[in-house]
C-alpha cells in the first residue's frame, strides 16, 4: 500500500491512498503459529464501486472506504475511530457481521495477513499480501495455495449474502 498523509498518520496504522493486495487460499497449518487477534466488521455500503466497512480489532476500530478493484489495485481510505463509534455503527451494518482471526506473518519482505474466517464462512482461510506495485515479484510462502485475488466470491463484503458454507459444489478452489 501506498501511503500518504503525515508521518503521524502513518503511526496510527491510517493508510490511505491506494491498495495493492494479492490473495490466496491457504494451506497446510505452518501459519498457526503466529498470534492471532479476532476482528468483527460489517459494511455500510457494499457497492462494488464503493464500498465502506467499519471494522473492529480489539480496542481499535477503522472505518474504511474503497474504490472499485481493478487488477489487484483500488483506492482505499481508511480512518481510526473510537471504539464505542464503531459499535454503534457495526449495529447499523448490512446482513451478518464478518467474523475472523487474524494473524500477521511476515515472509521475504513482505508482511502476509491470514484470515481464518468464523460463522457461515467458518473453514475458509486467506492470506493477503500488499505491494508496492502490481508487478512485485512474491517469493510464496510453503502454506500458499491457489490465487483467489480475480475471484470476487472471496471479498469479504461478498462474503456477508454468500457465506462460505453456501458454496457446496460451486468451487474447484474450495478447500478440503
Amino acid at each position: 500500500m501506498r501511503f500518504v498523509g503525515t508521518g503521524d498518520k502513518m503511526k496510527e496504522g491510517l493508510a490511505m491512498g491506494t491498495e495493492i493486495e494479492r490473495k490466496f487460499l491457504v494451506v497446510g497449518v505452518a501459519w498457526k503459529s503466529a498470534k492471532a487477534s479476532r476482528i468483527c466488521q460489517g459494511y455500510l455500503n457494499r457497492d462494488p464501486r464503493r464500498t465502506v466497512r467499519i471494522r473492529v480489532d480489539g480496542y481499535k476500530a477503522w472505518i474504511t472506504v474503497k474504490g472499485i478493484t481493478i487488477g489487484a489495485t483500488r483506492a482505499e481510505f481508511e480512518y481510526r475511530i473510537p471504539r464505542e463509534d464503531a459499535d454503534a455503527l457495526l449495529q447499523s451494518c448490512e446482513g451478518p457481521l464478518v467474523e475472523k482471526s487474524r494473524r500477521r506473518i511476515r515472509h521475504a519482505g513482505h508482511l502476509w495477513e491470514i484470515d481464518e474466517f468464523h460463522g457461515a464462512n467458518a473453514g475458509l482461510v486467506v492470506a493477503e499480501v500488499e505491494l508496492e506495485n502490481e508487478a512485485d515479484t512474491l517469493k510464496l510462502p510453503s502454506w500458499i495455495g491457489a490465487e483467489v485475488t480475480h475471484d470476487p466470491r472471496y471479498f469479504n463484503s461478498n462474503l456477508v449474502d454468500h457465506p462460505y458454507c453456501s458454496w457446496s459444489g460451486e468451487s474447484p478452489l474450495k478447500q478440503g
